[in-house]
């Protein structure tokens, strides 16, 4: 060792001895707890690769969480880094939403308007890159039957309990499994990872797989979706509730305000509060759409503009190809731009594709859909390609950059790639609050990008904006106003040139998941806030690389953990 590391490892020495006792048992004791939470799986996860998700299992999840809980309140704050100290309150934040999923029974109504325990088996449909890979994917088609049971006895005890879903979002529902009913295994969605099977098999290899695909696909993923089909239409849907909003619901009026602190994580709004921010924002975005209007001379309306919008031809791809192709491009053009805004670029890539076929009905219009860290597998921009009328391309920039990039991709990878500089954990965290707010505040960064060509293309981002603003008013309408189905949809059409499909599956969407859609306007809101005060408080000192460095720096957090970053980035400059 040279005199030099000799010296260094001496002070550090003296430094730890002179730490006060209490402090290094504080960062143990986080540390433990931390690794007792990752550590925890809950079950066995070679018996259910598909999950576990019976009533008792959730019992002890929330008794593990309780006690967690307990042992991390007994943990002094001070003294701890600055991630550490995040560390503490994400996961005592985490620790919570686990008990209340229990407490308030989450788990007897696994379905949303445009997905659901059986839909989300399409997201196990990936790509295929090695033996071990395979066989994962075998295995969890052979457990499908035990996954469907386990869901079935949840929604039969929610359904006596009064915790359905509205019978209202299931138009169209039969969608989600009628697509996987198919009279040859080949023509299978779930059958597709095997017509590319990894050049690590040898032919024999490959010959005993799609055997074994066969007799899975034959014996245990068809027969279960005619299973659920069953389900679904004979007892099912017959007893679904005919009340819209959560307060209808046992409990529900205080499940919502739950809902509303977990989406927005904060304490600080009641329904009330949001509803009127909603208000104020549809109003003064609806301003700034009258002036586009102004400047290209419409004659008529702003009802006229609307439906100019979403009748004319010229706003609308002519294939699904084609609408792929200009989403691509648009992806291109921004990632060009990113570093002039971010000093920190994801080493992992992402595609654009197609949402599938057998969900895209009921699906919005756009979708990211993220890997970890750890597999070999992109992220996917998926852009749903069904019913093209109901897909205009003026508002496609916006979406681009809100699933892609420098929204959900960028977001993401970055905060699954921070590595050991956080938890594990916390690379695995998404709170919508900070994710959805950093994809609206991406639409918003996108204007200074040069991603808005065309004054339709800026109606397009502000109807974007209109459209998470509505949200505020229509969600807390549903949930605590008694608002109907009809409200919701004639708010949304006079406010903003979604399409009528688009608006009646985001209606859908809202009634079937109380309280998610607050969150995008609640945390954009929240990061333009901190940007105009760090730009207001630093002038020519503001750097915006340095800016968004310090918002995703630390992964995803709170906003009152954001807001207490930005303070502290905002100290720091002004010390020099």
């Amino acid at each position: 060792m040279n005199t030099f590391k000799s010296i260094i490892f001496i002070l550090l020495g003296i430094t730890l001895s002179c730490r006060p006792a209490e402090d290094i048992d504080n960062t143990k004791r986080l540390e433990t707890l931390i690794k007792t939470y990752e550590a925890h799986e809950g079950y066995d996860q070679e018996l259910y690769p598909l999950g576990l998700f019976t009533k008792n299992y959730y019992l002890q999840e929330a008794e593990f969480a309780r006690g967690l809980l307990q042992e991390l309140s007994l943990i002094g704050s001070t003294h701890l880094t600055e991630t550490q100290a995040i560390s503490a309150k994400l996961l005592s934040f985490v620790l919570q939403d686990i008990i209340d999923f229990f407490e308030y029974e989450q788990y007897l109504n696994p379905i949303l308007s445009d997905a659901g325990f059986h839909s989300n088996l399409n997201y196990e449909v990936r790509s295929l890159n090695n033996h071990g890979e395979v066989k994962r994917y075998l295995n969890k088609l052979n457990a499908i039957p035990d996954f469907v049971d386990q869901h079935l006895i949840n929604l039969r005890e929610g359904l006596l309990k009064g915790l359905s879903q509205p019978k209202v979002i299931f138009k169209g529902y039969e969608s989600t499994y009628d697509d996987h009913i198919v009279g040859d295994y080949l023509e299978s969605y779930f059958y597709t990872p095997f017509n590319d099977l990894p050049h690590d098999l040898n032919e024999r290899q490959k010959d005993s797989v799609l055997t074994v695909a066969k007799v899975a696909i034959e014996t245990k993923v068809i027969p279960e979706f005619i299973r659920i089909k069953s389900f679904f239409e004979k007892e099912y849907l017959p007893q679904t509730r005919a009340t819209l909003g959560i307060s209808e619901t046992p409990n529900g009026s205080v499940y919502y305000q739950n809902r509303i602190n977990y989406y927005t994580t904060s304490n600080q709004y009641t329904a009330e509060d949001i509803h009127e921010i909603g208000l104020s924002e549809v109003a003064r975005i609806k301003d700034q759409m009258e002036e586009i209007i102004e400047d290209l001379k419409f004659k008529g309306s702003f009802e006229d503009f609307l439906v100019f919008l979403r009748t004319d031809d010229q706003f609308y791809a002519k294939t699904p190809t084609q609408l792929l192709m200009i989403a691509r491009d648009m992806a291109k053009r921004v990632d060009a731009q990113l570093p002039k805004y971010f000093k920190t670029l994801p080493r992992k890539p992402y595609g654009v594709a197609p949402v599938p076929a057998s969900i895209a009905p009921k699906y919005t219009g756009g979708r990211y859909v993220g890997t970890t860290a750890s597999s070999t597998s992109p992220g996917y921009y998926w852009v749903n390609t069904y019913n093209l009328p109901s897909r205009p391309l003026y508002t496609l920039p916006s979406l681009t950059v809100h699933e892609a990039v420098p929204g959900h991709h960028l977001q993401g990878s970055l905060n699954a790639e921070l590595g050991d500089s956080i938890p594990q954990f916390r690379r695995d965290l998404y709170l919508s609050a900070y994710g959805e707010g950093w994809g609206l505040y991406s639409e918003f960064l996108a204007e200074e990008m040069g991603m808005y060509t065309t004054p339709y293309e800026q109606f397009g981002k502000l109807t974007y904006e209109m459209w998470r603003a509505c949200r505020l008013v229509v969600d807390t309408g549903i949930h605590t106003k008694g608002w109907t189905r009809d409200q919701v949809v004639n708010f949304m059409a006079i406010n903003t040139a979604l399409s009528l499909h688009e608006i009646n599956t985001e209606t859908d969407r809202y009634i079937s998941w109380p309280g998610q859609a607050l969150s995008y306007k609640i945390g954009e809101l929240k990061i333009r806030e901190l940007r105009k005060k760090a730009e207001h408080t630093l002038g020519s000192s503001f750097d915006i690389r340095e800016f968004h460095e310090v918002i995703l720096g630390q992964g995803t957090v709170t906003l009152s953990i954001l807001e207490a970053s930005v303070d502290a980035y905002i100290v720091n400059v002004r010390k020099g």
